[in-house]
């Protein structure tokens, strides 16, 4: 019996279980609840493909999706001074920052790269919402205007992605001071004469609204993103007065002229690539990226057939 008891009978039952699938699989749709395989969402660009729910997307794989075959050269970023205030509160700042880091692999809340796009020349600005929320800090606009400077010595156009909670509060009024200066450094684009388009993504609030994010030659969203200065709770706190349904989405900004465009993640790059070429003067991009073919004339005539009239 123990032979039967220790040994067949768990042979048997390692055959006929059932195996555990793995937790990371599988994505569940917050928005209908559909489960998602992983690979499949991820081609999709986290994209829901039942009910086309925009789910979030680190900084560097909408980099990849942006650029062609993903392959692109980061621009440099300078650093700035590290914890200039010695902010603490529940945590040191310091501290913050280090975990940021850690869980996202990144230095700050904003990456920066050139590459082409479309076989297209851009800049391309990416906010990482994922970094303490995006949040706008010293780092940010550095990132911001090396962008800038290097869209313009390049004489590239440059393409943001906001995502942001609004300002760094470690960095009190150097974070706010970011405002003017990617104000600034924004102008600096319009006086070359470069495009300069933004893509509001989920959530784009506050202090960024207020510069960078709202002055683009071409606003662009994503369905249903979250766009606004301050939260909805609180102006109808302040004008006493119950806001629209939908107030401060994507859509309904499209409808009051705030916006130019609500675009799906998935249809962004070939819309980018055309307002880019379009906004320089050139010739409309080719579908696949391929030249037209040309016809010749020995294939014309047969096309044509031999009895039909030249």
């Amino acid at each position: 019996m123990n032979w039967i008891t220790n040994y067949v009978r768990p042979t048997i039952n390692s055959l006929f279980s059932r195996r555990e699938v793995p937790d990371n699989l599988w994505t569940k749709c917050a928005e209908c609840g559909t489960m998602l395989f992983h690979r499949e969402l991820a081609d999709n660009l986290n994209v829901c493909t039942n009910c086309e729910h925009h789910m979030a997307i680190t900084a560097r794989d909408r980099l990849k999706s942006v650029f062609d075959e993903g392959v692109y050269v980061e621009v440099k970023v300078p650093e700035p001074v590290a914890d200039p205030l010695h902010f603490r509160d529940q945590k040191r700042y310091s501290d913050r920052i280090k975990e940021a880091r850690k869980k996202t692999g990144e230095k700050d809340a904003m990456l920066v790269a050139e590459g082409e796009m479309g076989r297209t020349g851009v800049v391309v600005a990416v906010q990482d919402f994922s970094f303490m929320g995006g949040s706008m800090s010293m780092y940010v606009g550095n990132a911001i205007v090396a962008a800038a400077e290097r869209a313009v010595a390049t004489g590239r156009p440059l393409i943001l992605f906001s995502a942001a909670g609004g300002a760094r509060m470690q960095e009190g009024i150097l974070g706010l001071m970011q405002m003017p200066r990617t104000t600034i450094a924004v102008q600096m684009l319009k006086e070359a004469g470069l495009p300069y388009i933004v893509v509001l993504t989920h959530p784009t609030t506050g202090g960024v609204t207020a510069s960078y994010a709202m002055l683009g030659d071409v606003q662009i969203a994503e369905p249903n993103a979250l766009i606004g200065f301050a939260g909805a709770r609180v102006i109808e706190q302040t004008i006493g007065e119950k806001l629209p349904e939908g107030f401060q989405r994507a859509e309904y900004l499209l409808d009051h002229g705030m916006l130019d465009r609500v675009t799906k993640r998935t249809d962004l790059k070939e819309e980018l690539v055309t307002i880019v070429r379009m906004l320089t003067k050139q010739d409309a991009p080719v579908k696949g990226d391929l030249p037209a073919p040309e016809i010749q004339s020995e294939a014309a005539e047969e096309l044509d057939g031999p009895d039909q009239p030249k």
